[in-house]
């Protein structure tokens, strides 16, 4: 009996997302201690979580039982942090899992999501695991939104339900405009807009009502609150970035109210775990140290992008996250990826369509940018 021909077949033909390996791999790999790799590669918070949530789990009670299946109290916290009815908020074990949730609510076999590259890798790896069609529109060269043609690919596919959008953006830290997002939302799609990064898209702004404020529809960086006056919109967050809490994969959705039942019924009842839950809900109880944080790593991207722009033989993006995007000149972007590595000094590297002669650096504490950029100059001598 030929037992693989259970799989399905597009499973089967599917290619496997490719993760980033963490510290503990990396050290055995590289031959190197964790404190020697400075790990500039997933975008990662390099001063991880606040005292508070270290606290928090360190007198953790209660592990023995199940986690609360309705996520009251972090949604009770959520909705004090974004301004938002609790019953408007869903979290979820890392933005990942609300992806896939969408997804699962929302598709039959062979309707199409519309992607538009190049962005997140988890927007195409979870449309093929439902079996959707994928439809990808390419961003111009500049990465912004090829709104016309997203609106042309919508409008001649009947079956389109779902369009993912990145702002910012990830690989390249680029932002989508209010008037383009009010385009996208006049389509008979729902649009799920992910927010992961949005925190770095402005400087430290005062606190309001217990979180980071929003500007309001007129020209915000974020569009959580978006979400009251459009139906077909839906906002995904993270704990991972801001909060540095991406080992225990946290993150929350702002979601239509058509769409919430659903997602109740299909998740897994013990879907974010009590450490992830005790872990959030104290940095929300600790927006000093976040805001603190979060002005050290604006600080340094921009220290780093102006690093990065005196080195020869790489061209900068400009970006709004913790991350920034270079385009390499005149060499090889995988065998540079490689040269650092060798280093200890981990940038990521995309084999993919319009980025395969770029590497991507996330940023960290000023040292690890001391490191960095002292080994891009020793090869630009010895070029």
């Amino acid at each position: 009996m030929n037992f693989a021909s259970f799989i399905r077949p597009d499973v089967a033909a599917m290619k496997p997302y490719t993760p980033i390996l963490p510290f503990e791999v990396l050290s055995q790999r590289l031959n190197r201690t964790p404190e020697a790799i400075v790990k500039l590669d997933a975008n990662e918070n390099p001063y991880g979580p606040s005292p508070k949530a270290r606290e928090a789990l360190a007198n953790a009670a209660f592990l023995n039982i199940y986690p609360d299946p309705d996520n009251t109290f972090l949604r009770e916290a959520l909705a004090k942090f974004t301004g938002l009815p609790k019953e408007r908020l869903f979290p979820g074990a890392g933005a990942d899992e609300l992806i896939d949730l969408v997804l699962r609510a929302t598709i039959t076999p062979g309707d199409v999501v519309i992607n538009c590259p190049p962005s997140f890798g988890m927007y195409p790896f979870s449309s093929d695991v439902n079996a959707a069609q994928l439809i990808e529109v390419p961003r111009r060269e500049d990465f912004s939104l090829d709104v016309p043609a997203i609106e042309a690919a919508v409008r001649s596919n009947p079956r389109a339900k779902v369009l993912f959008i990145c702002s910012p953006n990830n690989p390249d830290g680029s932002l989508i405009t209010d008037e383009d997002l009010r385009r996208l939302l006049a389509l008979p799609v729902l649009v799920v807009l992910d927010e992961a990064y949005v925190e770095f898209a402005t400087p430290p702004l005062p606190k309001s009502v217990g979180g980071f404020r929003e500007r309001g529809p007129g020209g915000e960086a974020g569009h959580i609150t978006w979400t009251l006056d459009y139906p077909n919109l839906a906002v995904f967050r993270t704990f991972s970035k801001l909060a540095g809490l991406a080992g225990l994969r946290v993150g929350y959705g702002a979601f239509p109210e058509w769409l919430l039942p659903q997602l109740w019924k299909i998740k897994q009842p013990y879907n974010v775990n009590v450490a992830a839950t005790l872990a959030a809900i104290a940095s929300l109880e600790d927006i000093a140290t976040l805001q603190d944080n979060l002005g050290q790593l604006i600080a340094e991207r921009d220290r780093l992008g102006s690093a990065l722009s005196a080195i020869g033989f790489l061209r900068p993006y400009p970006s709004h996250s913790n991350f920034i995007l270079c385009r390499v000149l005149d060499r090889d972007a995988r065998q540079l990826k490689l040269d650092l590595e060798r280093q200890g000094i981990l940038v990521r590297y995309f084999d993919k369509p319009g980025l395969r002669d770029c590497i991507r650096i996330s940023v960290g504490r000023p040292e690890h940018t001391g490191a960095l950029i002292g080994a891009l100059n020793n090869m630009t001598s010895e070029k």
